[in-house]
């Protein structure tokens, strides 16, 4: 066999021997496994029973009016807090108010814990427009449970409309309508941390 002929064999074998190491085409062992994963959002779902807190006609200085209504969980959700806000309109049926009709209406929202009944707003109509107050904020120290309503629970909440008689004239009132949109916010508590290695939470 001529020289150039081994040295050509040489590397043809040498080549050969290189695409082998990088990576050529070769046998091997595998196995796959699958895996499904899923992620299932919650739901919050806050429902109002009655739907309208109160009508009434004929208020006059002095009137108190009393009414109750319950925030229902109806999500799977926890809720951590309902915002309420308050928007209102005064129809002046004489054109003649030198005041905002709302400045003369207390609002007191109270909830009912195991041991007594407690404020959690005290104002007039008119400053209430401007909060965002918590309805199912508890402010008792010692009280167990916590702020919110747990999925598929309720919160009974009581309203007391005062129409406060101040010793002034107040004849500028007199036919007037006063209409009051409650809007019920409610929103989630933070995110948690889910670990994996926790079957309880698998």
């Amino acid at each position: 066999m001529s020289f150039t002929k081994k040295i050509s064999q040489g590397v043809l074998s040498a080549a050969m021997g290189l695409s082998l190491i990088g990576g050529g085409t070769f046998a091997y062992f595998s196995d796959t496994v699958e895996t499904q994963n899923t992620f299932a959002s919650g739901t919050l779902d806050l429902g109002m029973n009655p739907s309208a807190v109160v009508n009434i006609d004929n208020i006059k200085p002095g009137d108190e009016v009393y009414r109750e209504f319950t925030l229902e969980n109806n999500g799977t959700l926890d809720i951590h807090k309902v915002l309420l806000n308050t928007n209102y309109s005064v129809a002046d049926a004489k054109g003649d108010n030198t005041d905002d009709f709302a400045k003369h209406i207390k609002v007191t929202i109270m909830y009912n814990t195991s041991s007594a009944t407690n404020a959690v707003v005290e104002t007039t109509l008119y400053e209430l427009q401007n909060q965002q107050p918590d309805l199912t904020e508890l402010n008792t120290s010692g009280y167990p449970k916590p702020d919110g309503i747990p999925a598929g629970e309720k919160e009974k909440i009581f309203v007391l409309f005062e129409f406060v008689e101040n010793g002034q004239d107040q004849n500028q009132f007199q036919g007037d309508t006063l209409e009051v949109n409650w809007t019920f916010n409610a929103e989630q508590a933070a995110g948690s941390y889910h670990d994996d290695t926790d079957e309880s939470s698998n």
